[in-house]
């Protein structure tokens, strides 16, 4: 154990941090610097300070996976985000810390928190995601909506005769230069009058390239993975929000977990340096996992309750003639409402990426007979893909790339997704957004032009979630006792672009005939049109495509029901987690899976940068987590078939 845990560390070693470079300039800011003496001044005033943030880098991010070199983006993101964008988002987290602050403590007084709170603060987070919104603009509307909303909030108080407000405990390491973020009360008239720049500047004294530098490794690391899970976790609550879900354990939760990361609770690490999760932290990554499980239940529930479960279905994925959009994304809402204005226009639609599991939805397949098939791959090849295709785009959610100038033109975003210069759609959920600008460019454009004979069409299966495994449960567990079926494997995951990725085909086509192979996510299109045949004595396909990532409860739940029925607990079947990670919904998805206590899980095909060695080892000594072995996928598959 304790040599994987050093291997675990040697692989997820952050950038360096340099010592603080002497006589470094005073620097103006747009915020009162923080003196625990003397409270700060409730509005933002250009002062200067003793001293400004360490920058040693144009920005700092490492939230995702695609970070450069394993250990940080710092001139500009791999995803294309820019340094000033990352300050932008550091500032709304900033700000969501504040606002979260105020509602759970309005929430702890027996305040009612009005609704719009929870919903900006599950949207905003949702931004913060890699690869969905790059709109400066917009990441300053969010900060706006921030303050004001912590005013409403602040307003109730007072009306229900509560004079206090949030606790602002002082000297919290990583609020040195602004002040505790529930004391931070800058104008509705001097946001707004703010420019862009400013904005930035501010968001540079909140930013993780300045905090890492000043917050001990363990507790970053550990602050950060729960900032990543509250990330996965708001993109979950908002999906579900947009269905008409919400939980509202869901929405306090997201204003706890930020008012934790502002606390005193936050600097106690108790016995964790031992491996051990007895301290306030290592308590939140666990409750944060609690919530992702809620997260993930009501965004079940949002999609089969309007849509139907899932059922097996084929889908084409080679040209039909006919004009054509293309969508990308998530979002089930949107794809409906995509596919009822397309009615009777002549025009076919074709999902992309994540969409894929869409066409085994019975309310999507069975109205709708021009959701024509599924185009393309994985969201990393989307510049050429788009590129090809012969009709506009629309991008539902996170996993946009930088859109190219062939197609700059015939690409929108909607929700929370964004690029500068790219056609938004507007709509806030529960409203049905108007997509008439994409259908009338579809009509403008040739579509495809050519299609293959009948008998050369390819197809691919999707549309195995719960309830379509779970319906043949007693054919699975007659397979395990008759010796047919030996292991089952989950392959699954977040795709990207890195070579090493190959380790997750070679992992699913090696797998003997006598296993199950269960994927979702992106990751599946590495493999999702490989032949693997059929399961011996069964009428069970090997491959059974779950869904998207937003479907990781369906595997959860068939896991929980299968050792239900072999009793024993998960970690008792021959079943085997194999799974690529990129952005932060896979975050919240493996908190889940550690607070479920699901050991020995493989993720890859490298370790989280923001997994400091320190706080890599404590979840290392719990739970047996490990990196991929992407040079030899071949010693991963024999440990994984004799359960390790």
């Amino acid at each position: 154990m304790l040599h994987q845990a050093a291997t675990l560390a040697a692989v997820a070693q952050p950038a360096a941090r340099p010592a603080r470079a002497a006589g470094r300039r005073r620097t103006t800011v747009i915020a009162q610097a923080h003196n625990p003496a003397q409270p700060p001044k409730a509005a933002m005033a250009e002062a200067p300070t003793l001293d400004g943030p360490i920058l040693d880098n144009a920005m700092f991010c490492y939230q995702c996976e695609q970070t450069a070199r394993g250990t940080g983006c710092t001139t500009v993101g791999v995803c294309g985000k820019t340094p000033e964008t990352t300050y932008l988002q550091d500032l709304l987290t900033y700000s969501c810390k504040g606002l979260g602050c105020w509602a759970h403590f309005a929430a702890q007084q027996g305040v009612e928190v009005p609704t719009q709170v929870y919903s900006l603060l599950h949207a905003a987070t949702f931004a913060t995601l890699t690869n969905v919104n790059f709109d400066d603009a917009r990441f300053k509307e969010y900060i706006v909506e921030c303050h004001a909303l912590r005013e409403k909030v602040e307003a109730a108080l007072k009306a229900a005769g509560v004079t206090a407000t949030p606790p602002t405990p002082a000297g919290l390491p990583w609020f040195d230069l602004l002040p505790h973020p529930a004391a931070f009360k800058p104008s509705q008239a001097h946001l707004h009058n703010a420019s862009i720049e400013h904005l930035v500047e501010t968001g540079k004294k909140a930013s993780l390239e300045h905090r890492r530098h000043v917050v001990d490794p363990t507790l970053l690391g550990l602050h950060e993975m729960i900032c990543y899970g509250l990330r996965g976790l708001g993109a979950y609550a908002h999906h579900a929000e947009v269905l008409g879900e919400r939980d509202a354990s869901v929405d306090r939760f997201m204003a706890e977990g930020y008012a934790f990361l502002c606390s005193e609770d936050s600097l106690d690490l108790g016995k964790a340096r031992q491996g051990l999760r007895s301290s306030a932290t290592l308590a939140m990554v666990d409750a944060t996992g609690a919530a992702g499980l809620t997260g993930m239940t009501i965004l079940d529930r949002g999609h089969t309750t309007k849509f139907g479960h899932p059922e097996p279905t084929a889908v084409r994925i080679s040209p039909k003639v006919g004009k054509a959009i293309l969508i990308s994304g998530h979002d089930l809402q949107d794809t409906y409402d995509l596919l009822v204005q397309t009615e009777g226009k002549g025009i076919n639609v074709w999902t992309h990426g994540e969409l894929l599991p869409a066409h085994g939805y019975p309310v999507l397949k069975k109205r709708f007979p021009h959701l024509a098939g599924n185009y393309g791959g994985a969201w990393y090849a989307q510049q050429k893909e788009f590129a090809e295709f012969p009709g506009p785009i629309l991008m539902t959610t996170n996993c946009i790339s930088e859109p190219k100038k062939s197609y700059h033109d015939r690409i929108w975003t909607t929700g929370e997704v964004g690029w500068p210069g790219v056609g938004h759609i507007e709509g806030k959920p529960g409203q049905t957004k108007d997509y008439s600008a994409v259908i009338n460019k579809a009509l403008e454009m040739p579509g495809f032009a050519w299609e293959p004979k009948e008998e050369e069409v390819k197809t691919v299966m999707t549309g195995f979630a719960r309830n379509a495994v779970l319906g043949v449960a007693g054919e699975v567990v007659k397979a395990v006792q008759e010796g047919h079926l030996k292991h089952i494997f989950l392959v699954g995951g977040c795709d990207g672009h890195e070579p090493d990725r190959k380790y997750f085909t070679q992992v699913a086509d090696g797998t003997p005939d006598d296993t199950l192979l269960l994927t979702l996510g992106c990751g599946k299109f590495r493999f999702y049109d490989h032949d693997y045949g059929m399961l011996p004595g069964t009428s069970l396909p090997r491959m059974l495509d779950m869904g998207q990532c937003n479907d990781a409860y369906s595997a959860i739940v068939v896991a929980s029901k299968l050792a239900e029925v072999f009793g024993t607990d998960v970690n008792g079947l021959p079943l085997s987690l194999d799974l690529s990670w990129l952005e932060q919904k896979a975050v919240i998805i493996l908190l889940t899976l550690l607070h479920l206590n699901v050991k020995n899980i493989r993720i890859g095909p490298k370790a989280p940068a923001f997994l400091t060695p320190e706080s890599l080892a404590v979840i290392v000594d719990k739970w047996n987590l490990q990196v991929t072995d992407v040079k030899h996928p071949e010693a991963d598959l024999a440990a994984m078939l004799q359960g390790h």
